[in-house]
């Protein structure tokens, strides 16, 4: 069956792979970008494809963008958030407004194309949503406080949108990758003056992370095929990991942090009021307990 894609961030890696894929089985293609003019239009499929600027940190720019791509094929079916930056620094040294430029676009972005988009798919009680992260939506490296600390918002939006839509019909993926081997990932991280005493934390990083080739394993074309693959399975995972050296980190990352949350379990449950029962046999913690996948 033929669907229409919105896809935001499709000029070049990732997003522009998926707009390639989606077309070449036959579907319909809403591709935007900040800058239109770097979207370029695959010979053979004008037909099926629209090109349109959109800057996603603009909500009334994204309901528009949604009523233009109902008004040219009928319906969005699949909406694909690959729209995304990324800043270097320290937390303290990173200006201000570029800390502020990765939450609006890496966050809020999304935010703003999947408000835009639920009416549409609430009505027909059907659609699909992939929002692009990234394993650094997980981790903690110094340096990327601005941009990880976007896409660890992005993974808890995410996770709730999920459970809030699914007896609407409209299933919601958080895709995160690993590196992947894009021209945006292989750019020189530009990276303000820092204070020396993060030199060898944030420094460090920086000056080895463009140089390891390791950093960049994954390949957009296998992932973009996965992201197809994703808008058609009746159940899809709410996180899927992309590319070994997220595979690899994921565990590494969640058993690090259960074991130290069991190190100081004993002063966690100390604070409760005195005279109570076990948390774990009340209705709220029924109420609340983590959804199973």
């Amino acid at each position: 069956m033929t669907k229409t894609f919105l896809i935001a961030g499709a000029a070049g890696g990732l997003g522009g792979r998926v707009v390639e894929a989606a077309l070449a089985v036959g579907h319909n293609v809403v591709a935007t970008d900040l800058d239109a003019d770097a979207l370029t239009v695959p010979d053979g499929h004008r037909n099926r494809l629209r090109v349109r600027a959109l800057d996603v940190t603009d909500p009334a720019a994204a309901r528009d963008t949604v009523t233009y791509a109902v008004a040219e094929f009928g319906t969005v079916d699949v909406l694909v958030n690959s729209a995304g930056t990324r800043g270097v620094g320290s937390i303290e040294d990173m200006p201000e407004d570029e800390f502020r430029r990765n939450v609006e676009v890496n966050f809020f972005g999304v935010v703003n194309t999947v408000r835009a988009v639920l009416p549409v798919m609430r009505e027909r009680r059907s659609g699909s949503i992939v929002n692009v992260s990234t394993i650094g939506g997980r981790r903690n490296q110094p340096g990327l406080g601005a941009y990880q600390s976007s896409k660890w918002a992005l993974g808890g939006f995410t996770e709730i949108l999920a459970r809030e839509v699914a007896p609407l019909g409209i299933r919601v993926t958080l895709a995160e990758p690993g590196g992947i081997r894009t021209p945006w990932a292989a750019a020189p991280m530009p990276m303000p003056a820092i204070h020396e005493e993060y030199e060898e934390t944030v420094g460090a990083f920086a000056r080895t992370y463009s140089a390891n080739p390791d950093v960049m394993r994954g390949d957009p074309a296998k992932m973009a095929a996965v992201i197809l693959r994703l808008t058609e399975e009746p159940a899809p995972p709410v996180r899927l990991l992309l590319g070994s050296d997220a595979a690899w980190l994921a565990p590494q990352i969640t058993e690090a942090r259960a074991a130290e949350d069991a190190a100081w379990r004993e002063v966690s449950v100390s604070t409760d009021l005195d005279g109570l029962g076990d948390f774990a046999d009340t209705a709220v913690a029924r109420m609340v307990r983590p959804a199973k996948s």
